[in-house]
């Protein structure tokens, strides 16, 4: 180097990049992580404010722990089950000189030695978190067997209390499977351990292995066995529970065979467990080996094979009189586990004969029927009771009860929600736009004179017959935008939209600001910024509008906060609206079951609900949940001002509820704290009723001998007015009074016809009948009815000929003058709607009541009430009203008495539906009660139908079927003048149905 020359520099540039550059992704792959973590627990937090907030913390941190809790132990008991097979398979494995190992296992040792700390950790712990993963979902059926609850009766079998089969043997089913999989899992370890290390070597003469090899493996073998015989000892007590066989439990065959052959069998397995214990230690396999393949043998032979023969040789050419026991105790097992044991059943030898007078000692029947449907009219409420466009009616509206000057009302009701489709923005969406505005509620059994509901409840400000004072903001409801930002400090401005002021659209509407404590607090900033990561709303972080005192409400629906609140009962499809104590309340019931009851039939909770609510989507659908036991244990309520829960052990003596008041404790309240209010307004469940009937299309039949013949298996019908669906019939809510009670009470009832089959050919004619009392009030608090529950069912006798609800409707439809009075309805493009086809057991027989809407066309029509429809036997009465109708099949004199109100004038009906085509004038009207009732006619009833009335149909059916012929002959000129007198015979007609109306 020369003098003077200068050293090289080190690159600043190229070393400082790869610095930095290297240091970039780790810093990156933080950032990630800390942001990720912090949104999962923004999620977590958000949770425990809203369980903190509503009363029920301790249900999520219970939950939760119990999860947490099982996936951790589950995890461990895995990975340390597989860690320690590796070690003991490592530590014993021999020294060996290198002529002895091959050089397949030298490469794979080489390969695993830098990495197998790292490998015999990391792999147990991986399968550890699969297998935890599985565990951690059943922690119901852990939580419950640890907290199980005895039912104080005993299965027909074995004698042991149901709760062994109900909580237990789930317990034991799913610690079995665990454990087999985790000493699987441990057993592949160590296998593979020894193998690589030379503990078993394969070569041409065989298999050499260690001692060490064999004792560690032949002792996971023995415990596998020892879990086998455990599992063959269990499956004596699973067939109590199998639906293998023609019934549901331990059939003939289970017992003779079955059961004694699993026993048997566990023993044979704990013996060859024995035998792999000793061969592990003196090296000889041969003797388990052999008593393995016995075990299979004998496991195929006498489990399989002679059960078969037994069940083939010996059951089948006498299977009625050997089953016979074990039928019987299905029938009984499948009537108590769905609570049907009770069932009080009547025959009823129903007429088909009308004569005068028939209904005079049914008067709390017809006083009761009710004319408004609630799966039609929710267009009438809301063109009479929107108001606005931001408000909304569900399709579906719901049947209640109310006591109005002394008597109860059967009542069509529903909550005006807001409707979130119709509103636009951030700011309109959580700010302004958080509520709906009152119950609006109509007579059931009455309407106006032109055909409009009678309501008793309406308005803004609601006013009515129920309460005038009541709480009417509705914040929450099955129509609740996602979230709300409400709330505020006294001297804040209210920048809630409350209610209109007036209904003229030009004036201003009323601000309100929401004062009750409804959700978790945003005022700070740390809430609010998780929120705004919950919700991913950049809006509520930097609104001035989220102020201090500010609240956040969401999961505002009824359904799912009783679901999140409650995580271990089946909710019901159709939560109803009440007001109760001067406030509105969502009353929920909700359901405990169970798998595993003894010779219980199973049922899918989906398929037994479904009918036309659920196909229409008007009520939600059940859980496609397999269950074989079933109570209504809970009755809760959701405010719907400031969302508060509250459960009450409805069904207090049901061992699954007591079991899990255990679990969770101080969450249900007893129903003795109820209200007498809140009881009045208490109803049997919809869905439990489904269930109920579906099972009592076979289950009606309580002699075995019967029910093994299969020849009076009934159906739930069809809905009779969706002509297009093969769907079933919905319950309905009544008041009536069933055959042989004293009074009337409010009812779910049902139709049964025989079963039919996939021709379609089977006879649609009515078989039973069935009817739960629903009415739980006594007008004390925390005292429900004794008969609230009661199933009673009629019984027809199987030569019957009263029609069915389809053969009803069939009747309907083809009776010349209905048909001709239908086609007069539907002049001007109107659409004659059928209402809910009512049966009632009343006169001696079946009687039938169907209501028919008309709607006119127009964007703000609306059906109205125009005729009413009753059906006895053959026997078909159409007119205005419901007491005019009863005559004409009852021999002009039915002795009915029927509510004020129950019908039309034909007048003003016929005036009320042009002003709907017109635009639909009255909706907005304040108040959509105005009107007053039509009286009910009165003095000597009407002859059938006038003369005069008769001829201007008939002048009208024949003006239409020659208008018909002149159209298909070409002849145009006939044809016009065929529609001259066809107009001309339906203004005479419609003038004399007036006349007479």
């Amino acid at each position: 180097m020369t003098a003077g020359s200068a050293a090289p520099r080190p690159s600043r540039t190229s070393s400082g990049g790869r610095q930095k550059r290297g240091a970039l992704i780790p810093t990156v792959i933080a950032v990630v992580v800390l942001i990720a973590a912090f949104v999962g627990f923004t999620q977590v937090y958000t949770n425990i404010l809203w369980y903190d907030q509503l009363g029920y913390l301790r249900v999520f941190v219970t939950q939760n722990i119990t999860v947490i809790s099982l996936f951790i132990i589950s995890a461990l008991v895995v990975a340390g089950l597989m860690f320690l097979s590796l070690w003991l398979a490592y530590r014993s494995r021999p020294k060996q000189n290198a002529a002895q190992t091959t050089d397949t296992m030298r490469k794979y040792q080489q390969a695993l030695d830098p990495v197998r700390k790292i490998v015999m950790i990391a792999v147990p712990l991986i399968f550890g978190l699969f297998a935890a993963s599985t565990i951690a979902t059943q922690w119901q059926t852990i939580a419950l067997f640890f907290n199980q609850e005895p039912f104080g009766q005993t299965d027909p079998q074995f004698n042991l209390d149901l709760s062994f089969y109900v909580f237990t043997l789930p317990f034991l089913r799913l610690l079995l499977g665990f454990l087999v999989t985790a000493l699987l899992l441990a057993g592949v370890a160590g296998l593979l351990m020894h193998y690589v290390y030379g503990g078993i070597r394969l070569h041409e003469r065989g298999i050499d292995s260690t001692r060490a090899a064999r004792v560690q493996l032949g002792s996971i073998a023995a415990a596998f066995l020892a879990l086998q015989a455990v599992n063959f000892w269990l499956d004596r007590y699973s067939t109590l529970t199998s639906n293998s066989g023609k019934w549901t439990g331990a059939l003939y065959t289970d017992v003779e065979a079955v059961i004694p052959t699993k026993g048997i069998l566990a023993i044979a397995a704990l013996l060859v467990a024995i035998l792999f214990v000793v061969a592990g230690f003196i090296g000889r396999w041969r003797l388990p080996l052999i008593g393995a393949a016995m075990l299979v043998v004998v496991a195929v032979v006498a489990g399989g094979l002679y059960p078969w023969a037994v069940q083939r040789f010996q059951v089948t050419p006498t299977e009625q009189a050997l089953e016979n026991e074990y039928i019987q105790r299905n029938i009984n097992m499948t009537r108590q586990a769905y609570g049907l044991d009770d069932t009080e059943v009547t025959p009823y030898d129903a007429t088909t004969q009308t004569e005068q007078g028939a209904l005079r000692e049914d008067t709390e029947t017809t006083s009761n029927i009710r004319l408004l449907d609630p799966n039609v009219v929710s267009s009438a409420f809301a063109q009479l009771q929107q108001f606005r466009p931001y408000y909304q009616f569900p399709d579906m509206l719901n049947v209640d009860r109310y006591e109005i000057d002394g008597e109860v009302q059967d009542t069509v009701i529903s909550t005006r929600e807001l409707n979130p489709d119709q509103i636009d923005g951030w700011y309109n969406q959580a700010v302004v736009y958080t509520h709906g505005y009152g119950v609006v509620a109509a007579y059931g059994s009455q309407v106006q004179a032109d055909g409009k509901p009678e309501f008793m409840q309406s308005g803004i400000p609601s006013t009515g017959e129920i309460s005038d004072s009541y709480e009417p903001r509705i914040y929450f409801g099955e129509n609740s935008p996602q979230y709300s930002i409400v709330g505020g400090s006294e001297g804040d401005a209210p920048l809630e939209l409350d209610r209109p002021q007036t209904n003229d659209d030009d004036a201003g509407d009323a601000k309100t600001t929401f004062g009750g404590n409804g959700g978790p607090g945003v005022g700070n900033w740390f809430n609010r910024l998780a929120y705004s990561i919950k919700f991913q709303s950049t809006d509520m972080l930097l609104s001035d509008a989220v102020r201090d005192e500010s609240q956040i409400l969401y999961d505002r629906n009824p359904r799912e906060r009783v679901e999140k609140v409650a995580p271990y009962l089946t909710v019901d499809g159709n939560p109803y609206p009440a007001i109760v104590d001067d406030k509105v309340v969502w009353i929920v019931d909700a359901y405990t079951t169970a798998t595993s009851y003894p010779y219980s039939t199973p049922s899918v909770l989906q398929d037994a609900t479904q009918d036309t609510q659920t196909a229409q989507g008007a009520a939600a659908t059940l859980p496609p949940e397999r269950v074989n036991y079933i109570r209504n244990s809970v009755k809760a309520t959701v405010n719907a001002y400031d969302g508060s829960v509250d459960l009450y052990a409805w069904d207090d003596q049901d061992p699954v509820l007591k079991s899990w008041q255990k679990v969770f404790p101080e969450t249900i309240k007893p129903y003795s704290e109820m209200s007498a209010d809140l009881m009045a307004h208490v109803r049997y469940p919809e869905d439990m009723f489904k269930v109920q009937r579906e099972l009592l299309n076979r289950y009606h039949v309580t002699n075995a001998n019967s029910f093994y013949a299969n020849d009076d298996v009934w159906s739930v019908p069809n809905d009779p007015t969706q002509q297009d669906r093969d769907v079933a019939q919905p319950p309905y809510y009544l008041s009536m009074r069933m055959p042989g009670e004293d009074q009337a009470n409010f009812s779910l009832t049902t139709s049964f016809i025989p079963q039919q089959n996939e021709t379609g050919n089977t006879r649609n004619v009515m078989y039973g009948y069935l009817s739960a009392n629903a009415d739980a009030g006594t007008g004390k608090d925390g005292v429900k009815s004794e008969d609230y529950g009661k199933l009673r069912l009629l019984e027809l006798p199987r030569s019957s000929v009263v029609p069915g609800p389809g053969q009803a409707q069939n009747v309907f439809n083809s009776d010349t003058d209905v048909s001709t009075e239908l086609n007069l309805l539907r002049q001007g493009a109107s659409e004659v709607i059928n209402g809910n086809l009512l049966t009632l057991p009343a006169g001696g027989g079946m009687l039938y009541v169907q209501p028919v809407y008309v709607q006119s066309s127009g964007d703000a029509a609306y059906p109205t009430l125009r005729r009413v429809l009753v059906g006895f036997g053959e026997d078909v009465g159409f007119a205005p009203t419901l007491e005019q109708a009863l005559d004409e099949v009852f021999g002009g004199d039915s002795g009915a008495t029927t509510a004020n109100g129950a019908g039309v004038s034909e007048a003003e009906a016929r005036e009320a539906q042009g002003d709907s085509a017109e635009g639909g004038a009255t909706g907005n009207e304040q108040d959509g009660a105005s009107a007053s009732p039509s009286p009910s006619p009165s003095g000597s009833a009407p002859a059938p139908r006038s003369s005069s009335l008769q001829e201007a149909l008939d002048n009208a059916n024949t003006a239409m079927q020659e208008a018909d012929q002149a159209r298909r002959d070409g002849n145009w000129a006939e044809y016009g003048e065929a529609q001259e007198r066809l107009q001309q015979a339906i203004d005479e007609a419609l003038e004399q149905d007036g006349a007479t109306g």
